[in-house]
């Protein structure tokens, strides 16, 4: 937890603000501070190119891991360092860019213990042009439920059954082409259907309403 001193009217104010990696340090970022202090930058620098590389789709091998053992660096020991700056740098991405500034990132990398020589390399990973492309390989990356791609409907009458020979009741068959290229088809009553568009159109009004709130609204 920081506090960040508000100058206005009355005086300065301070003000608490949660750091980016949460109330509560994750384990991985609380085992690898000490290791950190004995790590050289360039050894450093090195790592965190194997892990944006990996975010980015390149999976490090065992041979490349190998290149950065050095003698002082056991794999346990580089394991450790490895863990605890990924989940660091995941956590940061996870915040919009536009809603984490660069001098709170950096304090609260000062408040977890990270050597100050670091900062830069892991504020130009969180800040620098290559964001956009993590934000996007992230994105493509993220688990999600097929999308709906394409619709159609049509209204269907049952004109007998096997136990009455004339029936007359409407019916609407839905079929939903999906993202992943399957085709999901169902029947309900035209009640049902009714109730259905009523639902859909109340949903994107709401939609809508929201998208015209202030709060919902970036402002620089």
């Amino acid at each position: 937890m920081s506090i960040i001193q508000v100058k206005g009217a009355g005086g300065t104010v301070g003000l608490d603000r949660t750091s980016f990696v949460g109330a509560r340090t994750p384990h991985e970022i609380q085992a690898m501070i000490k290791p950190l202090a004995k790590l050289d930058k360039l050894m450093f620098t090195k790592i965190l190119k194997v892990i944006v590389s990996a975010i980015l789709g390149t999976k490090p091998n065992y041979q490349s891991i190998q290149t950065l053992l050095k003698e002082n660096l056991t794999e346990e020991t580089f394991a450790v360092i490895y863990c605890g700056i990924d989940k660091l740098v995941r956590l940061a991405l996870k915040i919009p860019s536009a809603s984490l500034r660069k001098e709170y990132f950096l304090q609260d990398l000062t408040d977890l213990q990270i050597p100050a020589e670091f900062h830069e390399d892991l504020a130009t990973c969180i800040f620098g042009p290559v964001r956009a492309q993590i934000d996007e390989q992230l994105t493509s990356d993220r688990p999600r439920f097929p999308s709906l791609e394409h619709l159609d409907w049509r209204v269907d009458v049952a004109i007998s059954t096997g136990v009455l020979n004339r029936v007359l009741v409407r019916g609407v068959t839905m079929d939903m082409s999906l993202s992943d290229g399957s085709v999901k088809n169902f029947e309900m009553s035209v009640s049902k259907f009714q109730d259905l568009r009523f639902q859909v159109a109340s949903v994107l009004s709401e939609m809508e309403k929201l998208e015209k709130r202030s709060i919902l609204k970036i402002k620089d």
